[in-house]
Parts: C-alpha cells; sequence; structure tokens
C-alpha cells in the first residue's frame, strides 16, 4: 500500500511539472527573470541562449520594463552566467540601463532568493519568469513562497526536452529538485 501512495505522489509531481512547464502565463510584469544555465565564458550553452532568446522577445513585446538575468560563477569561470545573459541580450539591442542581475546564485533556490532581493531593492512585485517548461512548477513555487508576484513563460525551444530521453532526464532532475525543495527547503 506505501508502494502504491508512493507511486501516485510520485505520477501526480510529474503530472503538475508537466501541466505547468505546458502552461504559458504571458502577461506584463515588472521585471522578466531569466534563470540562468551553462555557459563557456561569453557564449551561453543552447539551453541558456533559448531561454535568453525567448526573455529577449517578450522584452521587446513590452512584456516588462526590465530583464533580471540570474547565475553565478562555477569555479574557474571568469564570467557568472548573469553577466553572459547580459551581453548576449544587449548584442541583441535590449538596452543596459533596461537589465538588472542577479550574479551570485549557484543553483535554482539562490537564485530565486538573490532576484527576490533585487526585486525588493528595485521596488518589483510582479515577474515573469523565464525557463524549460520542465523547470517551471519549482521556479514558481519558489518565487511565490518568497513573495513575488510570479507567473511563467517557459521556452518551446530548449534541448533540454527535445527528445524523449532528455525530456525524460529532465523530469528526474525535477522530480528530484521539487522534493528536495519541498520536504528538506534546499
Amino acid at each position: 500500500m506505501g508502494l502504491l501512495g508512493a507511486g501516485a505522489v510520485v505520477a501526480y509531481a510529474a503530472f503538475r511539472i508537466w501541466q505547468q512547464g505546458e502552461t504559458d502565463e504571458q502577461r506584463p510584469a515588472d521585471a522578466i527573470v531569466v534563470l540562468g544555465a551553462a555557459h563557456y565564458e561569453e557564449t551561453p550553452s543552447a539551453v541558456f541562449a533559448a531561454r535568453l532568446d525567448h526573455a529577449v522577445a517578450l522584452y521587446r513585446a513590452g512584456l516588462a520594463r526590465y530583464l533580471v538575468m540570474t547565475g553565478g560563477r562555477a569555479p574557474g569561470d571568469r564570467l557568472a552566467e548573469a553577466d553572459t545573459a547580459r551581453d548576449y541580450a544587449i548584442q541583441r539591442g535590449v538596452p543596459p540601463e533596461a537589465i538588472l542581475s542577479e550574479d551570485r546564485g549557484r543553483d535554482t533556490l539562490a537564485s530565486v532568493r538573490n532576484v527576490a532581493t533585487v526585486m525588493r531593492e528595485q521596488g518589483l512585485e510582479r515577474a515573469l519568469f523565464v525557463s524549460d517548461r520542465l523547470h517551471m512548477l519549482r521556479v514558481l513555487r519558489i518565487a511565490e513562497d518568497l513573495g513575488i508576484e510570479a507567473y511563467g513563460s517557459p521556452t518551446t525551444t530548449s534541448p533540454a526536452d527535445a527528445t524523449p530521453a532528455l525530456w525524460l532526464r529532465s523530469l528526474g532532475h525535477e522530480l528530484g529538485g521539487l522534493a528536495e525543495y519541498l520536504f528538506a527547503g534546499r
């Protein structure tokens, strides 16, 4: 009976992760927040570039006054993910004064915590978060727990869900990340 119950919980969590990832809540907000991903100094990975391209399109559509770039430095990095993202957006026509940064977070929780601080300092309350589809439920849960009025607009072009194998890997990662956040607060 316990295994059946645990299986039902995992199945429901997987369904909610998928469901949130299929929901685009595009709307006007104070800021568009881009969750960081791997980068190769000045060059964002394909996953990160997909997020950034989507966020820049939302910015150009006039949905927010600011883009908030997230992500710190891994050991050995010269630039933080947020720095790479900033440069990428500027190269695509986003004015530098429209870009805010959180450049210390090395994981989703730390990045969103730092975003909450940046938003409070700027007097911002409502954010449209951009990440991969399967990442959205955890991101929005954390943001809402931190007092941000949060909406999600997942990128639909991420290589992270381009094949069934990559999608399943991402789903497993998100199930673990969501469980860790909900039960351990990390």
